[in-house]
């Protein structure tokens, strides 16, 4: 039996999800989850826009000779799905979005007016992870990145560092995250590159925390097998720890597919390649998220937002219409006219996550009010147009989204 608190409960409670064995560890999103997910990604997206990145989608299946020269097929191999193509030729799922971004530069060819280059994508990626260490939302074989690569010349690397540092807290905060830490990973015993090509990573890399105001915690041999990182870890309520946004400082890759800008004199230059990640996979966010919450999400993430519950014979007008202009500001509303007593919608609303339940009954009706009842129980009547214009306020995202 789940422990209520779990996001797997919360999943079925809100009916956000569920987990099959005809599918093991992937995801099947229901209306409402998909809606949670895709409300979780445009906040994403928008970041990715006020932050310059172009959006692209690379291919799921890449040939053996792509991952030979990342690194994956060497350091990574144990965690990818293969396949043989007629002939014996080897593919594999991609793991990680990595490779497919530096097809894209390399077809670019850019020059030194490009950079820094900065590229996103949703990308979906499958890892073979053992069945046992499965764990609903956190752990598993299929899941999406909001994954970005920033291509840039030496003297443009501390910048990019410094604004998306600036950038995460507000991000953090905007979904209930204020506790904010932040570590710093080393060399691994596995890895791609020269030692000499690592002292330069790393301290370029902590030489940019410093500038950006970080206190890091050091985790030495945690870095990734072809960089350093900063890992910005996040606190939840019940005061557990979850590392979600990363940036990591690449000069080996870079090197490894022979990448290059021409400069302003027309020479052949070698361009740092950073990777960043706000939130690190979609699914085990939303994860942290519903457990952080206990399932009453802000509500501007809360797919349903507003329910407008008539009572009584002849409401059920009324509690459309109050409905229908929620919606059309913008609310995710919807108007309940089942024949059903006030307390069973009551309940049925707090089950289902909505924060806001609006009584539309005869009394409402004779005063041209409705009822506004908050998600912790607190309740007042207002005017139409003054309950319209609270709703719309509270169901709204914050500024600085």
């Amino acid at each position: 039996m789940l422990d209520v608190h779990d996001h797997r409960s919360l999943g079925q409670r809100l009916d956000l999800f569920h987990l099959q064995e005809e599918a093991p560890g992937m995801v099947f999103w229901h209306p409402r989850g998909h809606l949670l997910y895709r409300l979780i990604e445009e906040r994403v997206r928008k970041q990715m826009r006020l932050e310059g990145y172009e959006e692209v989608r690379t291919p799921q299946l890449l040939a053996q000779p792509i991952w030979e020269r990342s690194g994956h097929w060497e350091n990574f191999r144990e965690n990818m799905f293969e396949f043989a193509e007629e002939g014996g030729r080897h593919l594999a799922l991609k793991p990680v979005n990595c490779p497919g971004h530096i097809q894209l530069v390399q077809r670019m060819g850019p020059s030194y007016r490009d950079l820094p280059l900065r590229l996103g994508e949703f990308g979906l990626v499958h890892r073979s992870e053992p069945s046992g260490s499965l764990h609903g939302l956190f752990r598993l074989r299929q899941f999406t990145q909001d994954d970005g690569h920033i291509f840039c010349a030496e003297e443009q690397m501390r910048e990019e560092v410094l604004r998306f540092c600036r950038s995460l807290r507000a991000f953090y905060a905007d979904f209930g995250f204020e506790d904010v830490e932040v570590a710093f990973s080393s060399r691994p015993a596995q890895r791609a590159g020269s030692d000499e090509v690592w002292d330069v990573a790393e301290s370029l890399l902590l030489e940019a925390a410093r500038q950006a105001g970080l206190h890091c915690r050091m985790q030495p041999g945690q870095g990734a097998f072809y960089g350093p990182k900063l890992e910005f870890v996040l606190k939840d309520r019940p005061g557990r720890d979850w590392q979600c946004g990363t940036i990591q400082l690449d000069l080996v890759l870079p090197e490894r597919f022979d990448l290059h800008y021409v400069d302003a004199s027309g020479q052949k230059r070698r361009p740092m390649m950073l990777h960043r990640a706000m939130l690190g996979s979609l699914e085990r966010f939303i994860a942290i998220l519903l457990e952080h919450h206990a399932g009453a999400l802000p509500a501007w993430l809360s797919p349903e937002q507003v329910v407008v519950a008539s009572i009584g014979e002849g409401a059920a007008g009324y509690a459309e219409r109050f409905a229908a202009k929620l919606r059309e500001a913008g609310c995710r509303a919807h108007a309940d006219a089942r024949a059903e007593s006030l307390s069973r919608k009551i309940v049925d609303a707090h089950q289902s996550g909505v924060p806001w339940l609006v009584v539309a009954g005869a009394r409402e009706m004779e005063k041209n009010v409705v009822r506004l009842r908050r998600r912790d129980g607190e309740q007042r009547d207002l005017a139409w147009d003054e309950a319209l214009a609270e709703l719309v306020a509270e169901c709204r995202p914050s500024p600085s989204m």
